[in-house]
């Protein structure tokens, strides 16, 4: 999902920038209000946005000659809802865009878009979906963790179709052939990615329950339960 430098042309990277910007804008005041009203939650949100930066980093090589990488936005999406991690997910694209030469900055609005807006907000409304089909909280993760991963892929996979149509069949032919590249690599990471989830979540509920019941992600355990 790092769209390297100078892989989309000005046109593109700046309307993805545009794109991004207000959910970046949202997010960021989605956070402030967070801290503000919960302090507590600061912690919480900085281990979100490591676990997304850690995750998103592990570079895997693809049988199809390119490389792919897990997400972790779906984690943060479900504590803290998709506004936050469009803020935390451009923050991790810019310092590896930096530091790790992953992506790069004229299109890190691009990266935004599909790794910290579209993907975060597919992974919840994945969750949401799932819980109110009668899911537990576990499954609901999976779901989450596991199409925030392949929504992100089939993001970038558009975002560059549309970039570099197919000489012979245009945008169609090209989206084909961008996801056939991600495709064989990225359905058993993101299976992987969402089993990961259910693993950090069951960890969660043995260490930090009352952040998880006070985000509403569980319900209250009653009084004679504790």
């Amino acid at each position: 999902m790092h769209i390297a430098e100078g892989f989309l042309p000005p046109a593109h990277a700046i309307g993805w920038t545009l794109a991004a910007a207000p959910f970046v804008a949202h997010g960021a005041r989605a956070v402030v209000r967070e801290v503000r009203e919960h302090p507590e939650s600061t912690l919480l949100l900085g281990a979100a946005g490591a676990f997304t930066f850690v995750l998103s980093a592990v570079k895997l090589p693809s049988v199809t000659g390119s490389s792919s990488h897990p997400t972790g936005t779906g984690a943060g999406a479900v504590l803290f809802r998709p506004p936050v991690m469009a803020l935390l997910g451009t923050v991790v694209l810019l310092f590896q865009a930096l530091l790790l030469a992953h992506g790069g900055l004229t299109t890190l609005g691009a990266n935004a878009f599909s790794m910290a807006v579209v993907g975060p907000w597919v992974g919840y409304g994945a969750y949401r979906l799932t819980r109110r089909l009668g899911g537990g909280l576990l499954p609901g993760v999976f779901a989450a963790m596991a199409l925030a991963d392949l929504a992100t892929y089939v993001t970038t996979a558009l975002q560059l179709a549309w970039a570099h149509p197919d000489a012979a069949t245009g945008f169609p032919g090209a989206a084909a052939k961008f996801l056939g590249v991600f495709a064989l690599t990225q359905v058993p990471l993101a299976v992987g990615e969402g089993l990961l989830g259910v693993l950090l979540f069951r960890a969660l509920l043995a260490n930090a329950r009352p952040d998880l019941e006070r985000l509403g992600v569980v319900a209250p355990q009653p009084e004679e339960a504790r």
